[in-house]
């Protein structure tokens, strides 16, 4: 028995609808014993675009608080000691910018720059993978993250300036072994574009190697999990005493915070997720030697739409009950020179290295996304993942097996989830016209054009950044001055065209449906499958696309981030027979109305609208009042169903059309 360690950092992911909002649910969550911020940010700001831009419509608010200017931040976190608080911000194409809008704050309150803890977490590689928020094109990017670091490193020293996050790489399917091989892959990368730079000299990059930090997930196969930290601890130590020659261990030690798996949460029978919640939670804080300097829990009913304080509060009383309640933080590790969990570990490591080795062998992580490489696998291993729950061999209570329940009296009647006023983008907006009305026009033009300079000559952009903040410079005017300078990117989709050659069972009888079907119609069926707005969670689309492929539909998908008058081109163009709908956002009203009317408008009445994603009922049931034809939330597991759906569905509206 030792003294009792100390316990890690206690935070929830947390921000919405306004920054005033947001404030009230940050004190409210520090009051209650929370030891640090985690931001949410919404997509358009995630995405470098002002509330009143047309991508933002639909999106102002939704999955986080938006922040348009150094006012925003100012009353997001009025109120709240910079000095003291250890602030995680989820933020990556625009994460100089908002981390200058937070030191520009700083500034502004006499905090020392110094003095400033938290982290940015600046990992635009794996949004080329999974989450979708890049702007700008992959060597551009780098560029960006190599400057907070070398700024970082000196002006800030306690700040992590990018958390490498694998979270997201297993929310787009990737096994253990993908997480681990993928996220180290991008470390290298970053590391190596660090030293490329010459903007942090040989003597001081062991300290840049030391303020790197992950941020990872954890499934539900606990034992799997917590082996694959303990993996993630070696291999990390050995990349950076190995490639990097980091001599000092302090340096090469795997600091990481963590956030439990949301793709396992189950919008059936909800209240399951607690006990999800809790084992994927151990799987980081059990092993001494791999234990989390940081958890954030998701609440049980988020597969339903955004948490209550209440459902908030219910995930961190869970964390502290761990951490004081229990003996864990007394003990070593408890799983030291345990046979069954070295055995695993080494088996991950192997397989690790191995992969490690092919993206190498590619030129790295950049090459491995540029040729599709490491989107692909994300996606195949999406696709076996998903076959698995359709075929029962991998179990999900009260989804595939055990599904009778009785009424959740927590998750039904109103109030059950938390919802964001309609009002608020309207408000934004107003806000955000007023915003530009009253600041110094010139200072704000002398500033952008410093900015625009500094990038075009590949100058660090973090000071020029800091000056456009404290003049009243916009979120969309910052990112449009690095679309200008750097152009735009569509990363690869993963979605092969090849379909499967070995359907059987209920693809093979889909596929006659579509056979039969196509050949009344006179040519192969074809759907649209788009993604219209910035929610960039493009996985569910991606398996859409592939089992609409499987099952003999020709398939048009073109990745995230489209407007609707885009899809409707693209469905006027294509001469498709039904328009699949993504959208995880929360956003789904607007702009599948919006989509709706543009087709009625374009002539495409009799063309079927389906739509998937985090719906509520109650938006199901107006969506269909508009004429969707079909609506798919998490608990529509089985795809090759709704493929036999929508297969139904265009049969009956071309034979009403005719």
């Amino acid at each position: 028995m030792t003294t009792r360690d100390k316990p890690w950092m206690m935070r929830t992911y947390a921000g919405h609808s306004t920054a005033a909002a947001s404030n009230a649910l940050y004190k409210q969550n520090l009051a209650k014993g929370q030891t640090g911020l985690s931001i949410a940010f919404d997509l358009p700001t995630q995405t470098g675009y002002d509330a009143d831009h047309a991508l933002a419509r639909g999106e102002v608010g939704k999955v986080g608080v938006p922040i348009s200017h150094i006012g925003d931040m100012r009353t997001l976190l009025g109120g709240i000691p910079l000095g003291e608080m250890n602030t995680s911000m989820t933020i990556n194409a625009t994460a100089p910018w908002l981390l200058a809008l937070y030191i520009a704050l700083a500034d502004e309150q006499g905090v020392p720059r110094a003095s400033l803890q938290g982290t940015t977490q600046n990992d635009v590689l794996k949004e080329y993978l999974s989450r979708g928020t890049y702007v700008l094109p992959p060597a551009a990017s780098m560029k960006l993250t190599t400057d907070v670091i070398a700024f970082t490193y000196s002006q800030v020293p306690k700040w992590n300036p990018t958390n490498v996050c694998s979270y997201h790489l297993q929310e787009a399917g990737a096994t253990p072994a993908l997480e681990l091989s993928f996220a180290l892959a991008i470390g290298c990368a970053v590391l190596d574009a660090v030293k490329d730079s010459g903007q942090v000299p040989d003597a001081d990059f062991a300290r840049v190697v030391g303020r790197i930090s992950f941020f990872v997930n954890a499934g539900i196969r606990f034992i799997e999990e917590m082996c694959k930290m303990r993996a993630f601890v070696d291999l990390w130590d050995e990349i950076c005493r190995d490639r990097y020659g980091i001599a000092e261990e302090k340096y090469r030690r795997f600091r990481y915070g963590v956030q439990v798996n949301s793709l396992g949460l189950t919008e059936s029978q909800p209240e399951n997720n607690v006990y999800r919640v809790l084992l994927e939670m151990l799987a980081v804080v059990l092993s001494k030697k791999a234990r989390a300097r940081a958890v954030q829990l998701p609440a049980w009913n988020e597969a339903l739409g955004l948490p209550r304080p209440w459902d908030q509060q219910w995930s961190l009383r869970l964390q502290q009950i761990v951490a004081y309640e229990t003996d864990l933080l007394e003990y070593e590790d408890i799983f030291d020179n345990n046979p069954v969990i070295d055995a695993k570990v080494e088996a991950l490591k192997a397989e690790a290295r191995a992969e490690l080795a092919r993206i190498d062998e590619m030129g790295g992580a950049v090459a491995a996304i540029d040729t599709a490489y490491m989107k692909r696998k994300l996606v195949e291993a999406n696709t076996a993942r998903l076959a698995r729950i359709e075929a029962g061999a991998q179990v999900v209570i009260g989804v595939n097996r055990f599904t009778e329940t009785e009424p959740s009296p927590l998750s039904t009647g109103d109030g059950a989830i938390l919802t964001v006023d309609h009002g608020v983008e309207e408000e934004q907006v107003a806000a955000l016209k007023h915003w530009r009305e009253t600041r110094d026009a010139d200072a704000v033009a002398a500033a952008l054009a410093t900015l625009e300079a500094a990038a075009r000559e590949g100058r660090n952009i973090m000071e020029p950044s800091i000056g456009c903040a404290k003049v009243g410079v916009t979120t969309g005017e910052w990112g449009d001055v690095m679309r200008r300078v750097h152009g735009e990117y569509r990363a690869p989709t993963g979605v092969g065209k090849a379909a499967r050659t070995d359907a059987a069972g209920e693809i093979a009888a889909v596929r006659a449906r579509v056979s039969d079907v196509s050949d009344r119609l006179g040519r192969r069926i074809k759907m649209l499958v788009g993604k219209p707005g910035l929610d960039g969670h493009s996985n569910g689309a991606e398996q859409i696309a592939v089992r609409a492929r499987d099952c003999g539909f020709e398939v048009v998908y073109e990745g995230i981030r489209l407007t609707p008058a885009q899809i409707v081109n693209a469905a006027l163009e294509e001469g498709v027979h039904v328009v699949g709908l993504s959208i995880l956002s929360g956003s789904h009203v607007p702009l599948v109305t919006d989509v709706m009317e543009r087709m009625r408008a374009q002539g495409l009445p009799d063309v079927p609208v389906v739509v998937g994603g985090i719906i509520p009922p109650e938006d199901a049931q107006a969506l269909r009042a508009i004429g969707v034809a079909g609506v798919y939330t998490p608990k529509d597991f089985d795809l090759t169903r709704i493929m036999s759906d929508i297969v139904d569905i265009v049969d009956a509206r071309t034979q009403e059309a005719a």
